[in-house]
């Protein structure tokens, strides 16, 4: 199955082989934009360039101006490149908002780096705006002397009118802060095309593509890869393929030999960021939809997936629905309730089974999971969480589904939660998801969110002897033997060490069995309305769960570290006296910061769960360390609600429910008041 991805890899996203190297130091916790000051001296046709270690980039326009396209294809030539990187896709609910206003305003932001990065950026170092609405849907969020390339040609009185600008911006001086790049660029297009015999409505869908080949030119981007894939998309249309292809070289030859860009930068590979072995860009959705192939091929069992599409879920869906040949069955249901039914259905039969959804679906499978509960089968629930309540923001992301999770169904239902922390990491958190799963015989809550989903990053493309093996052995006869000697199956008899039941695939001579949302008989399963026995059931269905094996929390403390280093023991050692403690797509932000703090001499620890259901044996122990315990979360305090009530501890809710990720120097203030009071 690896090599089959990383095939996959090479020819999408041009997977690139990395050497080994000394371990990378370098972070986004420095200041946006950073350069080490260098040049090459030397030329780029003609034209001065500057060497930077890093830069963040925001493609912005209307949702049909292909935004999400140009940034997609500028991610893959820089991860062919070499670059560490991380992006914010961010775009609009609505399938089609009405063109040119602010709510349809749709952006790319990008952020690559000669050295090892955690976040998308803080703000965009260079914003390319294609409208009115997207220079002013994004100008708050452009530092002073930041590059703002314009197209020129969208700012006339009806389009500007849409937005409130009664007069240009280009002109009334509110963008002298800025080094703006006038550049017509839907002129500019037609006028490359006009050989092609492309009506102007249609040359100007290439505008985007013009935009690209300027930005690949001014960073020193390779374009074989972007020319390829153009290709590919418009195969059954060459002459579109060729006109897409001559705006892309017009783009880049305009920036040769334009005199408004007097300068091209480069930003190196990153080459000592990484561990060797082969990489590839990856999406969230894209590696936990390979995680869960993964853990089918090494589980030795099909894999099952019912769900109904939702976003930021969909892809997942679509994703998996293409891998047939390795054993994959795709059932998209007429609803939530169907899907997860189905897939319960599956498990049942011996299938490793999942079902997908976001928030709103998760409410309505909460009683089918009930169910999954009770009959104590494998099953991966895995959520995308985005904004709430109800449809909320369908785009934007949020963690606001923990106690849902961990709560969201009738009667006492415990549900073990994985959740990733990186793009990359939803592979890994999906394997281990169907490990519980599989193991325990449990449904699994795998909690990603639409930051993981959409962003993407490099990803190590694994060996099969680095994967876990997830075999699983079923029930093939009788378990249990009856004071008369009479041997019987009993489907709810259990594994000493994990507590879990057997896995009966159905057909199996001598092992049919009762199975219902109605309590069972420990032991036989049949039927129960004792009150003993439930008391019973309920308390070993919660012990199941909180004996699931998961690893202890690592703590980054450097004060710690270092003197355990010198000789001193880790008792005796004096560390920080403040750990921020995060879960999920925080890592990122929190960990950005966290550098920023230590470069400014603060003193403060880190730790990251994976695990929320159990959560670690050593956690308690571990916030027992601090006087001061700081959880941010996209919430309202979820996390720190179950902290409070489980270990006693004072955790400082930092919140934010905006829709959009933690900014690393927003966190770093916040970080430092702590380490201060």
């Amino acid at each position: 199955m690896t090599s089959q991805v990383s095939s996959q890899a090479e020819q999408a996203d041009g997977a690139l082989t990395r050497e080994p190297q000394a371990p990378g130091t370098g972070a986004d916790g420095g200041k946006n934009g950073g350069t080490d000051g260098g040049t090459d001296g030397g030329k780029n046709g003609g034209k001065e360039v500057r060497r930077l270690d890093r830069v963040i980039i925001r493609f912005a326009g209307d949702s049909g101006d292909g935004m999400q396209l140009t940034g997609d294809r500028f991610t893959s030539e820089t991860a062919t490149f070499g670059n560490d990187l991380s992006t914010l896709p961010n775009f609009p609910a609505e399938i089609r908002a009405p063109a040119g206003t602010l709510p349809g305003v749709s952006s790319f932001q990008l952020h690559f780096a000669d050295h090892d990065i955690l976040t998308p950026g803080d703000a965009p170092n260079v914003l390319v705006a294609m409208n009115p609405a997207a220079l002013k849907a994004n100008l708050a969020d452009v530092p002073r002397g930041a590059e703002i390339i314009v197209n020129t040609d969208e700012f006339t009185k009806r389009p500007m009118a849409k937005v409130g600008y009664d007069v240009s911006p280009l002109e009334d001086g509110s963008l002298q802060a800025y080094n703006v790049h006038p550049v017509p660029l839907t002129t500019l297009t037609i006028e490359a095309l006009k050989d092609f015999g492309l009506s102007r409505k249609e040359a100007e869908r290439s505008k985007n593509m013009f935009a690209l080949g300027l930005l690949s030119w001014m960073y020193h981007r390779p374009t074989e890869g972007t020319e390829a894939f153009l290709r590919q998309k418009f195969a059954k249309k060459p002459d579109i393929a060729e006109a897409n292809v001559a705006a892309f070289r017009a783009g880049w030859n305009f920036g040769e030999t334009t005199e408004d860009f007097a300068v091209s930068y480069e930003v190196a590979p990153a080459t000592q960021a990484f561990p060797t072995g082969t990489y590839r860009n990856i999406s969230g959705n894209l590696a936990l939809s390979y995680g869960l192939i993964a853990a089918g091929q090494q589980a030795d069992l099909p894999l099952y997936l019912g769900s109904y599409p939702i976003t930021p879920a969909s892809d997942i869906l679509h994703e998996l629905s293409k891998h047939k040949n390795f054993g994959v069955r795709t059932f998209q249901a007429e609803d939530e309730i169907a899907g997860i039914g189905a897939a319960l259905g599956a498990a049942f039969g011996g299938a490793l089974a999942v079902t997908t959804t976001s928030g709103p679906g998760v409410a309505l499978k909460s009683e089918t999971i009930g169910l999954a509960v009770s009959l104590e089968l494998p099953l991966v629930i895995v959520d995308i969480q985005r904004g709430g309540p109800s449809t909320g923001l369908p785009t934007k992301t949020e963690q606001a589904d923990l106690l849902q999770a961990m709560y969201g169904r009738n009667g006492e239902a415990p549900v073990p939660i994985v959740a990733p922390k990186t793009p990359a990491d939803c592979f890994d958190a999906a394997l281990d998801a169907a490990r519980i799963a599989l193991t325990y015989r449990t449904p699994v809550f795998l909690l990603s969110d639409g930051y993981l989903a959409n962003g993407s990053e490099p990803w190590r493309i694994p060996e099969v002897d680095e994967l876990p093996d997830l075999r699983v052995q079923f029930a093939s006869g009788a378990n249990h033997t009856l004071a008369d000697g009479t041997e019987v199956f009993w489907p709810y008899k259990r594994d000493e060490q994990t507590l879990a039941r057997p896995w009966a695939v159905p057909g199996t001579p001598g092992l049919e069995h009762r199975i219902g949302g109605i309590e069972k008989q420990d032991g036989t399963g049949n039927i129960s309305y004792d009150p003993a026995n439930h008391d019973f059931m309920v308390r070993t269905r919660q012990a199941k769960v909180d004996g699931i094996e998961v690893p202890d929390l690592e703590v980054d403390d450097p004060t710690v570290e270092a003197a355990v280093k010198d000789g001193q023991g880790a008792a005796a050692a004096q560390g920080a006296d403040t750990l921020v403690l995060g879960w999920g797509s925080t890592y990122g932000p929190i960990t950005a910061a966290v550098r920023r703090v230590r470069r400014d001499g603060g003193r403060v620890a880190q730790a990251h769960l994976r695990h929320l259901n159990p959560f670690p044996r050593n956690l308690g122990a571990v916030l027992a360390r601090y006087d001061k315990v700081v959880v941010p979360e996209m919430n309202l305090g979820q996390l720190a609600t179950l902290l409070r009530a489980k270990y006693l501890v004072d955790a400082r809710s930092y919140t934010q429910v905006s829709g959009m990720p933690f900014k690393a120097e927003q966190l770093a203030e916040v970080f430092k008041e702590a380490i201060n009071d």
